[in-house]
């Protein structure tokens, strides 16, 4: 099964529910919505529609990334946040993104990282310590990685965390996961627009059962339903 889809709504929620089938939701990562709009999109999209959440920024990034600039919290409460820390404020950010994939009955939620978050001693026992507390209510968690971490430490982490590697194909391998999980960022950039030839290197790395597909270009919505068609022929 391929679950093709973009990061984010691309067009108007009726015509997205109905071109595509999925649909990674990244406001979750800004600034959860309320469980009202989660509410809302979960009645309006098909009844085998599948979301993934992409979980908020206040548990994955510091408070020095300029994303938070679209984040509602206190700068008492922006100081505590980032680095999977096991504090009130990131715990808290881990249950509400969790309320957010109950309501839209999301089977994965995926934590994406800054390249600041590098492979210190520190931030792998962040990271132990996070997975080791939270729970997840059923659901898979993805990780993407960014920066210098090496195969090695992040298939070690992944399989000893039950986590999902997250990648861009054109990019990485995955080193852990029963299912592949991937965002396409574009090959050469945000500007980058897919090409036949890509859509068949991009399904050969597909080498789980259950496979997402979601791009995350500037000519996503146009690049995922023609990996769609593609798919479909």
């Amino acid at each position: 099964m391929i679950h093709v889809g973009t990061c984010g709504f691309g067009m108007s929620q009726k015509e997205y529910f109905a071109t595509y089938e999925s649909l990674e939701v990244q406001k979750t990562f800004y600034q959860p919505p309320k469980p009202s709009t989660a509410e809302r999109w979960r009645n309006r999209a098909p009844a085998d529609f599948i979301f993934t959440v992409k979980a908020w920024q206040v548990i994955t990034h510091y408070p020095s990334s300029p994303t938070y600039r679209r984040c509602n919290i206190s700068d008492d409460g922006k100081k505590q946040c980032g680095g999977f820390q096991t504090n009130d404020v990131v715990l808290a950010g881990w249950q509400r993104t969790l309320e957010i994939a109950d309501i839209l009955d999301a089977p994965l939620v995926l934590c994406q990282c800054p390249a600041s978050f590098d492979p210190t001693d520190e931030h792998k026992e962040n990271l132990r310590r996070f997975f080791d507390e939270v729970e997840r209510d059923g659901r898979l968690v993805g990780w993407e990685p960014r920066g210098d971490w090496t195969d090695k430490e992040v298939q070690e982490l992944c399989e000893e965390l039950d986590l999902i590697h997250v990648v861009d194909p054109f990019h990485d391998r995955q080193t852990h996961g029963d299912v592949n999980y991937f965002r396409m960022h574009g090959r050469t950039g945000y500007k980058y627009t897919y090409t036949r030839e890509d859509f068949e290197e991009l399904t050969g790395c597909i080498t789980e059962d259950t496979a997402y597909c979601m791009f995350n270009n500037m000519t996503m919505s146009e690049d995922a339903r023609r990996f769609a068609d593609y798919l479909d022929e």
